[in-house]
This record gives structure tokens, C-alpha cells and sequence, in this order.
């Protein structure tokens, strides 16, 4: 058996095991390939995925918070990988481990067209809002940065060849921008007490309209209310279960060499 997992704590809720699986039979592999969820504390993430090498695992998809540690622990690494500073995809070839960073490339797929000559707004500076810039940047768009921590955005935004905005009380022109990503957690998982709501963005999401794409990376049960004003006003939306899926097929694409059945999974992400 060709074993596949995901590392990850918390992991209960992750959707990457509906996702795989259903790939994984629609490709043919279903007897002969699994993929499973797998908690891991920080503390034996290093002892476990060395064990994961030496043993029956082709690869494990690393989420949080356990990225840097993936990336710290391969003996290979992809540019990507090494420009983002993190792993989200560990392959065990003849017992050795390589990284790779298929956020960056997941997000890209996601986009409804390529990014080249965009001005594109990040919100967010942590591992997340780090491919994504590495990727604009790389692909060719103009990239701003913006959050809470005015220091954190300027420290990325120096490392990437972006540009830091101030955090203010005052809202950003959105005109500014043709792309916004937000890759805070305002959104993940409803909007419930202690869910950070749509004030504390520095945009206004009735502000977006048919000029604008926005790609919101938080995801839960039902669509965020921040997706939910941009596309009502005609905004082009992507979500974060759609970028979850893309970056998941680049992963499987690493590990097996076949195409992935893209809608089989996102059917499959979707159905909770």
C-alpha cells in the first residue's frame, strides 16, 4: 500500500482526506493507495515524519503549524519552497525527504486569469500571505502588503520586492487595486465571539465590485461574510476551498505523475 497523509494540530477538520480519496479512486488507485489524517504535536513532528520516511509513506501534505519544521527537516527543497520559507508537501523518495510548496501554486491555479501587471492588495503577513506575494510577485503583478503589525508587512514586503501599507483606522482605497487576497483568518469558521469580523480589514467589502477579483483563503461551513458582500456587489470571487483543491492536486500530481481529477475533488471538498 502506497500510504498518503496529512500533519497537521488540529486535523479533525480537515478536508484533504475526502478530497484525496475520492482522487485517488477516480484515478484507479483506491486499492493500491490511501491517504489518512495524522495529529502531530510540534514536539514530534520532527520523530514522526522520519518514521513516515523510513516506512510505507510516498508523501504527506504538511499544514499547521508545521510548515517551517517541514521545510527545516527536507534534505531537498524547491525554490519555491525555499522562497517561501515552507513546506505544505513532504515526498519520501528511497527514503529521503523532499519539500515542496504547492500553496504558491495552488493559488495561482485558482485565479481566473494569470496575474501579470495586476495590482494586487495582501491582508495578512504570515505563512499564507507569504506564498501568496511570492507568487504575485514572481508571476509578475504589482503586490501591496498590508497588516495589524505595520512591521510584519514591512519585513515581508522588503524580503519579496512588494510594498508595506500603513495600518490606520482608515479604510484603503480599493480602487487602488484590481486583487485582493486576504489571507487573515477574518471569516474561518463563521462569525461566532471571538471570530475577528469584517471591521478589523482595513477594506470595505461593499467597495468591491465588478472590477475586482477577490480571492478570500478563510473557509468554513458556509461562505464568509466577506466573500458574501463582494460577490453581491460583482465581485469576482474565489474562495478558500477552491485554492484548498488546487494546491491538494499539485500535491497529488508530485506524488503519483497523473493528472488529478480537479472537479472529483472539489466535489468531494465541498460536501461537508
Amino acid at each position: 500500500m502506497h500510504r498518503l497523509a496529512v500533519l497537521g494540530q488540529p486535523i479533525s477538520h480537515s478536508r484533504s482526506p475526502a478530497m484525496h480519496t475520492a482522487a485517488l479512486a477516480e484515478l484507479g488507485l483506491a486499492g493500491e493507495w490511501s491517504y489518512e489524517a495524522i495529529e502531530v504535536v510540534p514536539a514530534e513532528f520532527e520523530a514522526r515524519v522520519r518514521e513516515m520516511a523510513a516506512a510505507s509513506f510516498v508523501g504527506a501534505n504538511v499544514t499547521v503549524p508545521h510548515k517551517v519544521a517541514a521545510l527545516e527537516l527536507a534534505g531537498d527543497a524547491s525554490e519555491a519552497a525555499l522562497a517561501i520559507g515552507a513546506a505544505n508537501t513532504l515526498s519520501f523518495p528511497a527514503g529521503r525527504i523532499a519539500a515542496e510548496n504547492t500553496d504558491a501554486t495552488g493559488f495561482l491555479d485558482s485565479l481566473p486569469a494569470p496575474p501579470a501587471g495586476s495590482r494586487a492588495l495582501v491582508l495578512g503577513a504570515g505563512g499564507s500571505a507569504r506564498a501568496v506575494a511570492w507568487a504575485l510577485v514572481t508571476e509578475g503583478a504589482q503586490v501591496s502588503i498590508w497588516n495589524r503589525t505595520p512591521e510584519k508587512a514591512e519585513r515581508l514586503a522588503d524580503e519579496l520586492g512588494a510594498s508595506a501599507l500603513p495600518s490606520s483606522d482608515e479604510r484603503l482605497a480599493t480602487g487602488n487595486f484590481n486583487l485582493i487576497v486576504n489571507t487573515t483568518t477574518v471569516g474561518m469558521g463563521g462569525s461566532g465571539e471571538g471570530v475577528p469580523g469584517l471591521k478589523s480589514l482595513p477594506i470595505r467589502a461593499d467597495s468591491l465590485d465588478e472590477t475586482h477579483q477577490l480571492v478570500d483563503l478563510a473557509y468554513g461551513s458556509a461562505e464568509t461574510e466577506l466573500a458574501r458582500a463582494a460577490r453581491a456587489h460583482g465581485a469576482t470571487v474565489v474562495d478558500g476551498l477552491e485554492v484548498l483543491v488546487r494546491q491538494g492536486a499539485a500535491s497529488l500530481r508530485i506524488w503519483t505523475g497523473q493528472d488529478p481529477p480537479i472537479e472529483t475533488m472539489r466535489r468531494a471538498a465541498r460536501a461537508r
